[in-house]
């Protein structure tokens, strides 16, 4: 370069330097290193230095190259002499444009709730009067981690930078009061607004060991927010400066997206309102000032108990909202406030429980809009709506037109001109009387429930809509307000009286209960029974009982010869051989001695002397749960706790059945039914005993070595499988697994086929714990009433002893004179085909179709149809027997 460099001092205290041939060039830099006066590092070095009041930003730090040698790194190692440097050179930028470090920091994203930020690479100021050890422990962590760096020398330009910047982190030094004070810098940063989402650190001098360490409060106090020992190490300094971004700095930065979402709050036409756990007014949206009247200056830091009150809501309907979100609930409904100027509006508000520090409610919001069911509330609408979008003349009439449909709130239904399908306008009070009516019922519901926001959802739904929807709406609320939503409606009881029996024995808990009739069953409470002769271990049984075994995971698997062979005990021999196949004892961490006691005691309380509900029932049920377990779909959507869960539920699911139902029990006034409150009081006893039965010994305590939460969670899903089991929610259970599971299923398949995958729906399935808790429950409901689809002989055999054991309590009921729940099941004038008929009609077709569509079970299905075949022919010979007469005779 032909002239010298020229050296420039801002106002702001920013020294740049320009080649003078190159001052159009504001880019242009140059190294100076005229005698004792050097430019290097991030100060200038000359006797007058301290003079002048300066902001270094550094356009690139160049990694020195292999020529040059390590000099740019050594710019200033700990511990070495200012004096004893060589001069150095580094570029200037031109006033105070920021730096780039050597190592270039990528953007990070950031998730606040559900909303997705891009955070930009953190800028640090450094405030210095000096250059030292300190200083330059603190510019080379900010080059390493890849943050911009501005280094200022007097609190004049500090405050500018800062103000020009705004950087993230502020670094402070609190070391000597010489050159400035560092809590009045730090005091004046502060007041600035921009300071509310900085971090200010104060670089303290080290204490000696005999010292004792002075409190932060004055420094918090003055506005730092932590404080650092003096360190000159760069890893001290880099790990201070990482940790501020990822705590504090990360938490300002989504605290500032918050600007976002209250402009948002600004602008919604809804009014919206915020409070504190305690119902103190923290924030409300300009909507909702129109709404009520007030200014926000007289609703902030105020009560809601304070405001006036509308005389027009149900004098309970405070304490059942209060009710609702004090226990995190959400509610919705219909609620009269009063304005600022003393009118009550009828407003439809939502308010939603927010969860904060500690896991507890800190805030419920409140959204709330205006219902127009009078022309107070119509007027007030109205107006509402032409404050908001007609009142800033510069829109267009076009404009102002959108904006006044873009929400469509609710009318007066009184009022309403229905249109027919055909387009035309007709008028029909009858139909707006009804409509009117179902508005006020709809109004008057302060629970919030799944079914109150389905019914809300078709009222709003009715308002404008065409008079033959409306009329088929209408007749949709009325079957939404009955309680069996699930149940099927049956026609007169002479059309099917089989059916109608059923229905009442099984699906009903019978609560028309006799007085002074009592029926109390044994219970054998039996921890052991050694006089029967069990393995010692699954490969410790006799030849003729392994034989039968060895077909156990077939199907078409004979339980009842296992019952023959094993003395009418073929639960622990078969229970042995699948919890074997299911590492059942593995999982349960318990022996195989502990599980074949366990099972031992289980099988005791099974009553021998019942027909149906006996341990071979039990037995049975075993078989079909693992048979399903075994299944591929199945397989895949369940956990090895699940299988476990599923196989032991199976094994107790009717431990101590009394041979009687539930409607017998709750009619006789048994002490099951009055412990139970007559509610699924069988499936409550069955798990209740097996628990205790259990636990009672550890012998045979297959859960003693089981951590409590393994325990627990497997415990609850046992309890959920077996009552489950009780058939008054046997509809439910199937109509969620049909809408939950199969709908699902067969949409994703069909878009997996398109896409060739097939493994998508198992994943999607085990993915949700709600979805394997349908499957478990499902899969024991089949296996406990699968006997229709088991061979021929079989289903003869199991329809045989359930009718046997329904006569049995015909038998009992007349004699002590109770309801007879099951009139049908006389044993002199019964038909078991038309029964059985009945029966696969009701309750199995519908749910083994569900079944066989997510398992697969053609085998089953086959077996169903001829079985029901046979029962359609007996019952067309009018046969009341079991078998065909040919089949009698042979």
């Amino acid at each position: 370069m032909g002239c010298a460099p020229s050296i420039h001092v801002s106002q702001s205290g920013v020294i740049y330097c320009r080649d003078s041939d190159e001052s159009n060039s504001p880019h242009q830099t140059t190294t100076i290193s005229q005698g004792t006066a050097t430019l290097h590092g991030l100060f200038i070095k000359t006797d007058a230095a301290d003079s002048i009041p300066s902001v270094l930003a550094y356009q690139s730090r160049q990694q020195p190259s292999p020529s040059a040698g390590p000099r740019r790194k050594e710019r200033r190692e700990p511990g070495a002499s200012a004096r004893a440097r060589a001069p150095r050179c580094c570029g200037v930028e031109a006033e105070t444009q920021t730096s780039n470090a050597s190592v270039k920091a990528s953007t990070t994203e950031v998730q606040i709730g559900p909303m997705r930020l891009t955070q930009d690479p953190v800028q640090v100021l450094l405030i210095f009067a000096k250059e030292d050890n300190q200083s330059d422990g603190f510019w080379w962590a900010c080059d390493r981690a890849g943050y911009r760096c501005n280094i200022a020398r007097t609190p004049e330009s500090a405050l500018e930078c800062f103000l020009d910047k705004q950087q993230e982190i502020i670094v402070i030094d609190h070391r000597n009061s010489r050159y400035f004070d560092a809590e009045d810098i730090c005091r004046s940063i502060r007041a600035t607004k921009p300071s509310e989402h900085t971090v200010i650190l104060a670089v303290v001098p080290r204490t000696s060991a005999d010292q004792e360490e002075t409190s932060v409060l004055p420094l918090l106090n003055a506005g730092f927010d932590r404080q650092f020992m003096e360190n000159s190490s760069i890893t001290a300094c880099y790990n201070e400066l990482v940790q501020i971004e990822h705590g504090e700095v990360r938490s300002q930065f989504k605290l500032r997206a918050c600007n976002a979402v209250f402009t948002a709050l600004d602008h919604c036409q809804e009014a919206i309102e915020i409070t504190s756990e305690d119902h103190v007014i923290q924030y409300v949206n300009p909507a909702f000032e129109r709404m009520m009247g007030y200014h926000k200056g007289e609703l902030i830091g105020k009560e809601l108990t304070e405001l006036p009150k509308s005389d027009k809501n149900c004098v309970d309907l405070l304490d059942t909202i209060n009710t609702f979100i004090k226990k995190g609930k959400e509610w919705q409904g219909v609620y009269y406030a009063r304005r600022k100027s003393g009118d009550s509006i009828q407003q439809h508000v939502k308010i939603t429980p927010v969860m904060g520090q500690g896991g507890k409610i800190r805030h419920f919001v409140s959204l709330k809009r205006l219902n127009c069911p009078n022309e107070n509330n119509k007027q007030l609408y109205k107006s509402h709506r032409d404050e908001k979008y007609t009142g800033d003349n510069s829109q267009s009439e076009s404009h102002s037109f959108k904006g006044k449909n873009r929400r469509k709130d609710s009318i007066d239904v009184k009022s309403i001109t229905s249109q027919s399908s055909d387009g035309k306008k007709v008028n029909s009070p009858s139909l707006q009387t009804r409509r009117y009516s179902s508005m006020a019922r709809i109004h008057s519901m302060t629970i919030e429930a799944p079914i109150t926001k389905v019914i809300n959802i078709i009222n709003a739904a009715q308002e404008n809509s065409p008079i033959t929807v409306a009329e088929a709406l209408d007749r949709v609320l009325e079957i939404l307000r009955t309680t069996e939503l699930y149940s099927p409606q049956l026609g007169t009881k002479d059309e099917d009286p089989h059916t109608s029996d059923l229905v009442g024995g099984l699906m009903t808990d019978g609560l028309r209960r006799l007085s002074g009739n009592e029926y109390v069953f044994s219970k054998n409470m039996n921890l052991s029974h050694s006089h029967l002769s069990v393995p010692n271990t699954i490969n410790d049984v006799p030849p003729c009982i392994a034989q039968l075994l060895n077909n156990e995971e077939s199907w078409d698997f004979n339980i009842f010869e296992l019952e023959a062979v094993t003395n009418k005990r073929p639960l622990v021999y078969l229970g042995l051989k699948i919890f074997a196949r299911f590492g059942v004892s593995e999982f349960l961490n318990c022996s195989e001695a502990t599980l074949r006691a366990w099972l031992q005691v289980i099988e005791a309380n099974y009553h021998s002397s019942n027909s149906y509900h006996n341990s071979t029932h039990a037995a049975d049920v075993l078989h079909a749960t693992a048979f399903f377990l075994g299944k591929e779909k199945v397989k895949g959507s369940l956990d090895h706790l699940d299988e476990v869960a599923a196989l032991i539920a199976a094994t107790i699911h009717d431990v101590d059945h009394p041979g009687r139902t539930n409607s017998f029990l709750c009619n006789a006034g048994s002490e099951l039914a009055v412990l139970y409150n007559d509610t699924a009081v069988l499936e409550s006893h069955h798990t209740a005993l097996a628990f205790q039965l259990t636990i009672k010994d550890s012998k045979c305590n297959i859960f003693k070595n089981l951590d409590r939460n393994h325990y627990r969670t497997l415990r609850q899903a046992i309890i959920d499988m077996v009552l489950a089991t009780e058939m008054t929610k046997h509809f439910e259970h199937v109509n969620k697994f049909v809408n939950s599971i199969n709908k699902p299923m067969a949409s994703e398949e069909t878009s997996s086929h398109n896409e060739g995958s097939d493994c998508e729906c198992t994943a999607n399935i085990k993915n949700f714990p709600d979805n394997q808790t349908l499957i478990k429950r499902m899969m024991i409901k089949c296996a406990d009433v699968a006997n229709p689809c088991r061979p021929l002989e079989l289903c003869i055999e199991w329809a045989g002893r359930i009718s046997e054991e329904y006569f049995a309590q015909t038998d009992e009921e007349k004699r002590q004179g109770l309801p007879v729940v099951m009139p049908v099941f006389d044993r002199n004038t019964c038909s078991i085909p038309k029964s059985q008929i009945s029966f696969i009609d009701y309750f199995i077709t519908d749910m083994f179709d569900a079944w066989d569509a997510f398992a697969h079970l053609p085998v089953l299905m086959q077996h169903l149809a001829n079985n029901y075949k046979h029962w359609k022919t007996l019952d067309e010979l009018k046969c009341k027997s079991l078998r065909l007469p040919s089949e009698n005779n042979n």
